[in-house]
């Protein structure tokens, strides 16, 4: 799972970013690309590998990307390369300004946000465009066109000049045919509302949160956070009434918002979970792991999470009747431990 972190200048995009994947720089290096590789924190995992005391225990992982940008200042301009930078994230985390300062006018998060989504949408629209010119030349040219690629640009070129980003309409965005474009108006999206730091109130942002993930976020004290130690960071805590950093609140809003889940795979060589999206079938969980598992596939040997737990060991569960054996088309539950038998 990849997320790209946009914003504009001053918003405080690097100090998320920093919060986030504990990926400290100098100023020397604010301008360049960043990339944070975060395990996902799983209580489950943790007992998981106190029960099988693996030789290796890997926990699911997030990648934090933050492209770097040109602009300055506080002045409202996105850098058009960042955009493009961000096509190939799975979703986008929206930093938005809800702090004052030297050099910035009042913060506005509304309209910022909505200055923020025409970029992307004026972007998308580019593309459509473009290529639906090109489909056009070579429709003339007697060369062979898919005319549902046709149309379904064409609907999304509709949607776009009327300044509707694509993950309104989720299906249109991630038709197969459309993925190769990476709209980056398509895809979903998790807006961080930057607050100052003894700021723990939503802002007055319009229709925002009614429309839109929102979660807030006090990201110059989160970055403090970040850099502390464990015995600090717990007084710190509960001094400023901070549940859980910011690191484990919006790995838990991304997972929500690409509609994922975890799966595990347990032994005495290793402990592990493993990232995918919530519905999937078993033969593709199993895919996930390794394509020749998927070829060879047979059975799928479950136990969930929790009766492994209420058992206290998979012998006992297996006694219990609570291992049981799955076909390609069973749905993969978020928490389930999965020994897939196959053969190639």
């Amino acid at each position: 799972m990849k997320l790209g972190i946009t914003g504009f200048p001053g918003s405080g995009r690097t100090t998320v970013f920093e919060a986030l994947t504990r990926n400290f720089s100098d100023a020397g290096h604010k301008g360049e690309n960043r990339i944070g590789v975060m395990r996902v924190p799983d209580a489950r995992v943790d007992v998981l590998s106190d029960m099988y005391k693996p030789k290796k225990t890997i926990y699911a992982q997030v990648e934090y990307f933050m492209p770097g940008s040109a602009a300055r200042g506080a002045e409202k301009k996105i850098d058009r390369n960042s955009l493009t930078a961000v096509r190939d994230c799975d979703a986008l985390i929206h930093v938005l300004r809800n702090f004052g300062g030297y050099g910035f006018d009042a913060p506005m998060p509304y309209e910022d946000f909505l200055a923020l989504d025409q970029e992307l949408v004026l972007s998308d629209l580019v593309v459509a465009e473009k290529r639906l010119e090109r489909l056009e030349m070579d429709k003339k040219r007697g060369r062979v066109v898919e005319p549902e690629e046709i149309s379904l640009l064409t609907e999304c070129r509709k949607h776009l000049e009327q300044e509707i980003p694509l993950r309104k309409f989720p299906e249109l965005a991630e038709a197969k045919l459309l993925r190769g474009y990476a709209f980056i108006s398509g895809k979903p999206m998790l807006v961080l509302l930057n607050n100052e730091d003894d700021d723990e109130q939503m802002p007055q942002a319009g229709d925002l949160q009614t429309k839109e993930n929102c979660t807030i976020i006090r990201a110059k004290l989160e970055q403090e956070l970040a850099q502390m130690s464990a015995e600090e960071a717990q007084s710190f805590l509960s001094e400023f009434n901070i549940t859980a950093s910011a690191m484990d609140r919006v790995i838990k809003a991304s997972y929500e918002l690409l509609g994922l889940m975890s799966f595990f795979t347990v032994g005495e060589d290793e402990v592990r979970a493993w990232t995918i999206r919530k519905g999937t079938p078993a033969i593709d969980a199993a895919e996930v792991i390794h394509s020749d598992i998927k070829k060879g596939f047979i059975r799928a040997e479950v136990l969930s999470y929790n009766d492994l737990m209420d058992a206290g060991s998979y012998a006992e569960a297996r006694k219990k009747g609570t291992v049981r054996l799955e076909g390609k088309t069973y749905q993969v539950q978020d928490g389930d431990i999965i020994n897939f038998r196959f053969n190639v």
